[in-house]
């Protein structure tokens, strides 16, 4: 919000400062020319308020706006020198020609289409001395003009100083020059924004053009006086040339992405202009909260993508192979980039009109960052269904080839027992044993599920009673306050099952002799560390081991699993999760 009304104060006060100047220093009446000239010189200020309206992050419209202001203010200060105005502030604002020459010769070109220096560090160089021969002119442009109204106050110290303003001109007016040569070499490098570039290069021609032509004049090398028809035209190529050379890329080739356009029903010119990035962003973000499945939300991005860049479509793509697409795609990506360090990635296609630019690449790294929490949100839960997909079928079949067939068992035994009118005692005695053990096996089954002394005594209670039964010396070392320590359900399976698994992990490819478990709680964090003495492995050639179902689960509690290991160094493996207090 503040940005749009400094915008439209800087856009104003340039309109009514040029106008008010080009008035006052006007022949009367007032002719028709002079309206035009002051609706031509709107040019800078109207486009440049366009531009900081609606995107405040770009450089660019926020240049237009200044150098439009540096016109009206000059020209301001030029009409009220036929006026009884204080001569120092007449020279000070006719001063501003100054800057407005150097903006327009220099920067405005130089620094399209966004606001960026082109790369190379020579173009610093180039910006460098021309901001410096820019104020020098400037300073001198105040001396000569309170002088013009004083001529009896000149002095050889001023006559140095106006000298120096000359050279400072001469210098804008080389560095101009060069900025035109720049431009040539990027409208010929160019290729999405060759257009752009094209109507850029006329525009400055042009200018140039107009600078030579009202210089010569005013000085009166062609006869004319200073408000005369060639010096007039000369001051229209000036003010003109640049803004409609942009004003034609916005029509033509969407310059930086606005639009011209007719809706409606009648005749109805609006300027269109796509979302910014923080609009695209905030919307983006509202639509990933309400979608409440993975899937959708991953659509709901790709639909985004395919709005802000106005392509005829767009995909997201998860390492699974999950692939999903916003539009009809009919060929292969014109756009693509990796998101979240390569967990997946986003593709589009073509444009619906015109190629894609650098406003659009820009714009895709920026969606890179919620696309990839998307993306890592996406493949967690997806291996967190899998996961439980992988225990539900685990714990079938443990049923189907344990109890189940003890239970079969014990049913037939039962049978002919009953058959045989129970005489045999050993087959009773028999039959009670094999139930005894298909308890036993029930028992160790719901242990595997959720064991019964995680939930009456707690985290450290079964982590004991896990390592007792272990076949190798294990310790379990931790702190007396926190055996009496309860944590939420969640917290408190996930850091069992990754202390059981790494334990298990140390004895069947490990071989170690010894097993050390610590358990720890500080700075908001459980900790659980297992280390043996084991042989080790490559971590980098080696995965988790059975680990990564319960680092994705630790994941999605915030929290997170590491390995350490090394070939005869044994292996320690580190587990956390947040917790209150």
């Amino acid at each position: 919000m503040r940005s749009r009304l400094l915008a439209g104060s800087l856009a104003l006060t340039a309109a009514a400062a040029t106008t008010t100047g080009s008035v006052l220093a006007g022949e009367q009446p007032f002719a028709a020319g002079g309206w035009v000239f002051i609706f031509v010189s709107w040019g800078f200020s109207g486009l440049g308020w366009l531009l900081a309206d609606r995107r405040p992050e770009l450089r660019y419209g926020w240049l237009l706006l200044v150098t439009g202001l540096s016109f009206g203010l000059g020209a301001l200060g030029a009409g009220l020198r036929t006026t009884d105005a204080p001569a120092l502030v007449t020279s000070l604002l006719a001063a501003m020609y100054g800057p407005f020459y150097g903006l327009t010769l220099i920067f405005v070109p130089l620094l399209f289409p966004d606001g960026r220096l082109p790369p190379g560090r020579r173009w610093r160089v180039v910006a460098w001395i021309s901001g410096v021969a820019i104020a020098i002119h400037s300073t001198g442009f105040v001396i000569d003009i309170s002088q013009y109204r004083n001529p009896a106050g000149r002095s050889a110290a001023l006559l140095v100083v106006s000298a120096l303003s000359g050279l400072g001109q001469i210098v804008t007016w080389i560095m101009g020059f060069i900025v035109l040569a720049g431009l040539v070499s990027r409208w010929r490098r160019a290729k999405g924004e060759r257009g752009q570039y094209a109507l850029m290069v006329a525009g400055h021609c042009a200018t140039l053009a107009g600078m030579v032509i009202a210089a010569l004049s005013i000085t009166g090398v062609l006869g004319t006086s200073m408000y005369g028809a060639a010096a007039m035209t000369g001051l229209l190529f000036v003010v003109g040339s640049l803004p409609g050379a942009i004003a034609v890329a916005i029509v033509r080739h969407r310059l930086l992405d606005i639009r011209v356009g007719i809706r409606g029903s009648r005749l109805h010119m609006v300027f269109d202009v796509r979302p910014t990035v923080d609009e695209v962003l905030s919307d983006l973000g509202t639509a990933l909260e309400e979608a409440a499945e993975p899937v959708e939300q991953l659509g709901r991005l790709a639909a985004a993508v395919r709005s802000g860049l106005e392509v005829t479509w767009a995909a997201v793509a998860l390492p699974d192979g999950t692939r999903v697409v916003a539009g009809r795609q009919d060929g292969p990506p014109a756009l693509e980039v990796l998101v979240g360090g390569g967990p997946g990635r986003i593709e589009c296609g073509p444009k619906i009109a015109g190629p894609l630019n650098r406003v659009d690449r820009r714009l895709l790294h920026s969606l890179a960052v919620p696309a990839g929490l998307a993306i890592q949100n996406a493949a967690l839960v997806s291996r967190l269904v899998n996961a439980q997909e992988a225990e539900r079928r685990r714990i079938e079949r443990n049923i189907h080839d344990g109890v189940q067939q003890q239970l079969v068992a014990l049913i037939a035994g039962l049978e002919l027992a009953r058959a045989t009118g129970g005489a045999d005692p050993g087959m009773l005695a028999d039959l009670r044993e094999q139930a005894r053990q298909t308890l036993a096996d029930l028992r160790e089954l719901a242990a595997g599920i959720h064991p019964s002394s995680l939930s009456q005594g707690g985290l450290v209670d079964a982590v004991e009673e896990r390592c007792s039964r272990l076949p190798v010396r294990t310790t379990v070392t931790t702190s007396p306050s926190l055996r009496t320590r309860r944590f939420a359900d969640r917290v408190e399976g996930a850091m069992y099952f990754t202390v059981s698994e790494s334990v298990a992990n140390a004895l069947k490819h490990a071989e170690a002799a010894h097993i050390d478990v610590r358990l720890a709680h500080h700075d908001g964090r459980l900790q659980a560390t297992v280390s043996d003495d084991g042989k080790g492995f490559d971590p980098a050639t080696v995965g988790r081991r059975g680990l990564a179902t319960l680092a994705d689960r630790l994941d999605a509690l915030g929290g997170g699993l590491t390995v350490h290991s090394g070939t005869g160094k044994g292996t320690r493996v580190n587990a956390w999760v947040p917790v209150d207090g």
